[in-house]
């Protein structure tokens, strides 16, 4: 905020730049958040401010990354061991390039035990799911919808196989189906625009695969339905509210209960 008060015609014109960025493509995630909080969401794209990751999403990162690895691998009929696959978890938890997290004495070692055995968990309640070669891994992938006077459409497949759009997550409570659909609803229609726009094809489905941080950790995969011609419309309508929301650069607050667990809880406190 300072650097606004010392140089502030080039702040102001930067902050349009971005802003006009912003309004031409758009992801689930950024539109997510746009939804959930303005004032989180111009900490992160506008003004682009750099926390410490969290411990959950650091594991959550490394777990994600090891599995892209062993589809990736499949997809070139080279599947990995489980000592390599191993191998390619501890690289990942290794790779701090977003920036360190503050750990607590001994919390790392329990993270990172207890990362390894989610996925260790995800490969033995797949097996037959290993002997299915992949028809895309880890893949970007855009919308052009201009045409319908939308921003353009980014994002980026975990895992297609026979046709399925399959989403990887970290959770530390087992997910409720119900909730679940709701929650992640413009997520999976996303994904479902992208695939039919770059695919020329319906999906045959969703499946959100959920590694549950349990004692005992578990796999809960959540089936879903084909995208209906309504989950399109009401993810249109979301989009071209973004497009012109943003535009008016009005960022503010959004008080709830998520709040304690923001990183820009700080600079929230602080906002005029």
């Amino acid at each position: 905020m300072n650097t606004l008060a010392e140089a502030p015609k080039q702040t102001e014109r930067s902050e349009r730049e971005i802003i006009q960025s912003l309004q031409e493509e758009v992801s689930a995630s950024r539109l997510n958040l746009f939804l959930q909080c303005r004032l989180k969401f111009y900490y992160r794209y506008v003004l682009r401010l750099k926390k410490p990751k969290t411990a959950s999403l650091h594991l959550g990162n490394s777990v994600h990354s090891a599995l892209k690895a062993w589809s990736k691998a499949r997809w070139l009929n080279k599947p990995l061991t489980l000592r390599e696959l191993h191998d390619a978890y501890s690289k990942a938890w290794a790779d701090i390039s977003e920036g360190s997290v503050p750990w607590e004495t001994g919390e790392e070692e329990e993270a990172k035990t207890t990362g390894w055995r989610l996925i260790d968990t995800y490969i033995r309640q797949n097996t037959s799911m290993a002997q299915t070669k992949p028809d895309a891994v880890e893949v970007s992938v855009e919308a052009d919808l201009s045409h319908h006077g939308l921003p353009r459409l980014i994002g980026i497949l975990d895992l297609v196989q026979e046709g399925k759009i399959i989403d990887f997550k970290t959770s530390s409570s087992t997910p409720n189906q119900t909730t679940i659909e709701h929650l992640h609803e413009l997520q999976v229609s996303s994904y479902a625009v992208l695939y039919r726009h770059n695919t020329g094809k319906q999906e045959k489905g969703i499946e959100l695969h959920h590694l549950v941080k349990l004692k005992n950790p578990k796999l809960s995969i959540t089936s879903l339905p084909p995208m209906t011609q309504q989950q399109e419309h009401r993810l249109f309508h979301l989009m071209d509210t973004y497009y012109e929301e943003v535009g008016r650069a009005e960022f503010y607050p959004s008080p709830s209960l998520a709040c304690m667990g923001c990183e820009f809880f700080g600079e929230c406190r602080r906002w005029t």
